[in-house]
């Protein structure tokens, strides 16, 4: 990866600009224009280097719930289940692993009984019935940004 790639990517993770124009001010950092800013954003975001681009909020302290789920789902029903909990746009990551609880996902909600009411209707929609409902108790993990 190119050092200027590098330099956007932490920019982009700790200080973004909040601004009108935030790209203009990171190419101002970076001493390149705008436009190769964006076009070097793009082209990490195809190569799937940058997933999404958003702001990271502090949901408890918004009053919302959330948790991470593990599910232990059925090969034949692995596309209907990562389908139906991926619909719900509060879904902020679900991905397979080879154990024995297969799928897992972490989903926020506006209180813990809209949480319950979404895993409620993952279990009627999928039959999947087997999920772990794992709300955090204390937080161990308040930033994750890597130095490039």
């Amino acid at each position: 990866m190119e050092e200027t790639d590098k330099k956007i990517l932490n920019i982009l993770q700790k200080e973004f600009p909040l601004t009108e124009e935030p790209f203009s001010i990171v190419a101002k950092k970076c001493g390149i224009s705008e436009e190769e800013v964006l076009a070097r954003v793009q082209k990490m975001k195809n190569e799937g280097i940058i997933r999404r681009i958003g702001a990271v909020f502090d949901g408890a302290k918004l009053g919302r719930s959330s948790t991470l789920c593990a599910a232990r789902v059925p090969e034949d029903k692995i596309e209907l289940f990562v389908t139906t909990v991926n619909a719900n746009k509060n879904v902020t990551h679900n991905y397979r692993r080879d154990a024995e609880y297969n799928i897992w996902f972490t989903v926020s909600a506006a209180s813990a009984k809209e949480l319950e009411s979404f895993l409620d209707n993952v279990k009627e929609k999928t039959g999947v019935t087997d999920i772990l409902d794992m709300r955090a108790v204390r937080t161990f993990k308040i930033n994750a940004s890597f130095e490039l």
